[in-house]
């Protein structure tokens, strides 16, 4: 028995497998690849002048010049959270093309608000395991 077929006689245990197995290659790139002191430092950073904002409700100025000092930090917010996204960004579409193909023929090729039920089961575990993977590696 091959893989494909392994996969279309159990839909739903490889795609929960294959989004483990996903969330985990996208946690590893993530890890590897995000300074972590950085993005720490920018956290708390945010974290204090949410503070102040909250402090100085009344004061709209103040207001705008806390969240000028915010918008300083998206740039490179976003540079730390693109550099993974680029590297896992082709193989996982390689992959969702592939599974198109393979779960065509299953139960789960059913279309349930817009999707298959597939990409339903996918999505739901792998936000689950991702947020489970992003607290064990300390991502968050």
């Amino acid at each position: 028995m091959g893989i494909t077929e392994f996969m279309q006689t159990n839909p739903y245990l490889s795609i929960i497998t294959i989004s483990f197995l996903v969330s985990f290659f996208v946690t590893i790139v993530r890890f590897y690849m995000t300074d972590r002191e950085k993005m720490r430092e920018i956290k708390s950073r945010q974290k204090e002048l949410r503070k102040k904002i909250k402090e100085h409700r009344n004061n709209p100025e103040k207001m705008m010049e806390f969240n000028k000092q915010m918008m300083q930090d998206m740039p490179e917010q976003m540079k730390q959270s693109f550099k993974p996204m680029i590297i896992t960004m082709i193989p996982v579409l390689i992959l969702f093309r592939w599974l198109w193909s393979v779960y065509g023929d299953t139960p789960l090729s059913k279309v349930f608000i817009f999707f298959p039920a597939w990409l339903w089961w996918y999505i739901i575990a792998s936000i689950v395991l991702s947020l489970l993977l992003s607290k064990l590696f300390k991502l968050q």
